[in-house]
């Protein structure tokens, strides 16, 4: 059997990472590995001491939590709800790049039905309103497939776009949630549909992941105790549109939540 010359052993390298899907040289200048192999080994620098992180997360400012809640309190309607969003200034989000008009809820005010989200996107902070980009649509034929077309008021767990959309941080939803708990107490729905795992572990306090917590039952209730739901955690339907393999247990989780609802009640 014929040996291949050092151009011909090259070409097949290449050939077989080509086959295996590299496409890219790690490095732009060619090392020499074998010489760098031969260099003797420097002595290992100690690693430098890193304090361990025993902190809790940021509390929020206690007189922004406590302007919310007698904000949020004294509210009697959406539209008085919503007029208190509006002029809230203790959330520091507000002031970091989102549009100046706040993005309460969209939804019937008698809905069985409250979904609560994470945050507004780009779309939302353009238009004010929740859910109403290329999640928001996904989200629409999700409820519509359970019959809750229309029948489901639609809000988020802060009410400003945090910028470049990244996720809310615990205390910017914490000093958000007196506002959420009123709009829940004010609508009176049956249920909570909680989508994605932000929005989870604001309102039910698990730190676990979403992928372990969606499908199960919990009871939701305000911080006061005043009011108790059953609440199901799910996928956020932008979750769903990057992993499409996960809308079979998305799906799962809609039926298992129309059943609920739909049951008869009792005498």
């Amino acid at each position: 059997m014929s040996r291949l010359s050092g151009p011909a052993v090259a070409e097949s390298l290449l050939a077989f990472w080509a086959e295996t899907g590299v496409d890219a040289a790690l490095l732009e200048i060619p090392t020499d590995r074998i010489a760098e192999g031969q260099k003797p080994l420097a002595a290992p620098r100690p690693a430098p001491a890193t304090p361990l992180r025993t902190a809790a997360p940021a509390a929020p400012r206690p007189l922004a939590l406590e302007a919310a809640r007698e904000a949020a309190a004294a509210c009697q309607d959406l539209e008085a709800l919503a007029a208190a969003i509006e002029a809230f200034e203790g959330c520091p989000i507000r002031f970091e790049g989102a549009a100046s008009r706040s993005v309460f809820s969209r939804g019937p005010a008698d809905a069985p039905v409250v979904v609560v989200g994470e945050a507004p996107g780009a779309e939302e902070d353009r238009l004010g309103r929740p859910f109403v980009g290329k999640a928001g649509k996904m989200l629409d034929r999700m409820l519509e497939s359970i019959g809750l077309a229309d029948r489901a008021f639609i809000t988020n767990t802060v009410f400003w776009r945090p910028p470049g959309n990244r996720t809310p941080s615990p205390e910017e939803q914490v000093v958000c949630r007196p506002f959420v708990e009123q709009a829940i107490r004010l609508v009176r729905p049956r249920m909570l549909l909680l989508v994605g795992a932000p929005a989870t572990r604001c309102l039910l306090d698990q730190a676990e992941g979403i992928n372990k917590l969606h499908g199960r039952w919990f009871e939701w209730r305000t911080a006061e105790g005043d009011l108790e739901l059953p609440a199901l955690p799910t996928f956020h339907p932008a979750f769903l549109m990057r992993q499409p393999t996960a809308k079979a247990m998305a799906w799962s989780d809609l039926k298992l939540f129309a059943e609920r609802l739909n049951r008869p009640a009792r005498p």
